[in-house]
Order: C-alpha cells, then sequence, then structure tokens
C-alpha cells in the first residue's frame, strides 16, 4: 500500500512538471495554424545586421524599414503573425549561431547565398541579383583596382565584398592596403573622412548613401561577382523555409514584389 501511494504521488508529481514544462515552452514559442514552429509565440523574429540601406535600417521615428524589412512582412502575415526584428552582429547572423540558439526565425540582412554559408544555414529561394561596387569620393573616381596601388581600400567585414577584394588583391598582387570595417557605417564614414580613398560594397547600398548624400561620393566602378541574396532559416527548418519561399513566389506572381523593389531599390532591371 506505501509503495503504490508513492508510486501514486510520483507519477502526479510528474504529471505536474510536465504541465509546468508545457506551459513554460508556450510562454517561449510557439506554433502558426499551418504548423510552422517559432522561437516567440505570435511573432516572426528576424535576425538583421543595422544599418544596410536600402535593406534594413531605421527610419527617422527608430522603425527598422527597407526591401527585407518589407518581404519578411509578407511571410509574417502569410503565417499569421507579426514580424519582430533583432538587430545582432554579421557574424552571429552568416554563422547560423544566432538561429541555432533561438535569438532568431529567420535572417534577413542582405546575405548573399554562398556554398560556405549554406553548410550552416539553409537558404530560400534567391530574392535579390546583387553586384559589387568601388565607391570613391566625388573627384577622385578610379576605375580598377590596380589604380589604388599604395593606397587604404576599405570594405565591410565578414561580407562576400570583403572575400572579393582579398581575392583579387592576393591572385593579382596587388600592392593595396586593405581595411576591414565592422559594419557599413563605418565604412561609409571611413570613405566620407579620407581614412579610406575606396571603399566597396554592394551596389544598392552606394546608391541610397549616394542619394541621401548628394554630390560626396560616386560610383567609380562595378563588379558583376553574380552574387543572389537569400533569407535563412535553421538548418532542418524545412516548414518554416517553404513558407518564405511561397511568400515570395506568391509576391513575384501578384506584382506585390515589383512594388516593392520599386519602392525601395528603383526601377527594376529588365528580364
Amino acid at each position: 500500500m506505501n509503495v503504490r501511494g508513492l508510486a501514486g504521488l510520483a507519477a502526479a508529481a510528474a504529471l505536474a512538471i510536465g504541465a509546468v514544462a508545457g506551459c513554460a515552452k508556450d510562454d517561449t514559442g510557439g506554433s502558426t495554424e499551418s504548423g510552422v514552429a517559432l522561437v516567440k509565440a505570435g511573432v516572426l523574429t528576424t535576425c538583421t545586421h543595422l544599418p544596410y540601406a536600402p535593406f534594413q535600417s531605421k527610419d527617422a521615428s527608430g522603425k527598422v524599414v527597407g526591401f527585407d524589412v518589407a518581404l519578411i512582412d509578407l511571410v509574417a502575415a502569410k503565417l499569421g503573425v507579426k514580424q519582430e526584428i533583432v538587430d545582432t552582429p554579421f557574424e552571429g547572423i552568416k554563422s547560423g549561431a544566432d538561429l541555432n540558439s533561438g535569438k532568431c526565425d529567420v535572417a534577413a540582412a542582405g546575405m548573399t547565398i554562398t556554398d560556405e554559408r549554406k553548410k550552416v544555414l539553409d537558404f530560400s529561394e534567391p530574392y535579390f541579383d546583387a553586384t559589387q561596387a568601388l565607391a570613391t569620393q566625388t573627384g577622385k573616381e578610379v576605375k580598377t583596382l590596380e589604380e589604388l596601388a599604395g593606397k587604404r581600400l576599405g570594405v565591410q567585414g565578414g561580407t562576400t565584398g570583403e572575400e572579393y577584394v582579398n581575392a583579387q588583391v592576393k591572385q593579382k598582387g596587388l600592392k593595396v592596403e586593405v581595411v576591414s570595417f565592422r559594419d557599413l557605417a563605418a565604412l561609409q564614414q571611413a570613405l566620407a573622412t579620407n581614412q579610406v580613398v575606396a571603399a566597396v560594397n554592394d551596389l544598392p547600398v552606394w546608391n541610397e548613401y549616394i542619394k541621401a548624400n548628394p554630390g560626396k561620393v560616386v560610383v567609380a566602378a562595378g563588379f558583376d561577382t553574380g552574387e543572389q541574396y537569400g533569407f535563412a532559416v535553421k538548418k532542418g527548418n524545412a516548414d518554416l523555409l517553404k513558407a518564405v519561399n511561397d511568400a515570395i513566389a506568391a509576391a513575384r506572381t501578384d506584382g506585390t514584389y515589383d512594388k516593392i523593389y520599386a519602392e525601395w531599390i528603383g526601377a527594376k532591371p529588365a528580364a
């Protein structure tokens, strides 16, 4: 009788603990009606790295807006939730650490799809064709990397632009000092204050900067690297990846993608 009583108490305790654990999980995560698991109930949490206009940056009110933000809003709407954005260093995004730790559900950071990143991230279908560009101060234009011999060239750390420049410098034996900056804002500030004579980053980023700072900087040269951006999810998160791909595909079909592109990037290139 005592043994049965103790067993009953143990079973009741186990059930109680399970119930508490279940409640705790619901408080910190959840699933949408379509069955997609999220790290936070009722919210699609997006990791990005600010600023990176026109893809993501803060407007005058402090709200994060941009091309990537608008597209992920479509995914959130499809799931019946709201998007919530987390600003985090790019290294944690591209390494998969932020997704693996549950900091966010999806990464949207103007991120190029590469074979190396595919090892730690599952990418959506490409949503943007990107190219690298060389920017200089107005009146100090150069057309090639070779013309920067003996000078300082700025790049953003951890980006494909940095990888491209370092590969070109090594391959061609260029005597160029490549200086890496922690984020886009620091890179652009370095160019504006003559810390570097030129800087490389994605073309739409420079176009946005030139629009905000007319007459100060020009795009002196472009490098067609064949890059494409993708949104990323944790490896194996097939349900969320499908939701992302479905939302972008629908937007391309019904014209929403073109409207968002025109708003944040400009005239859409001819197919």
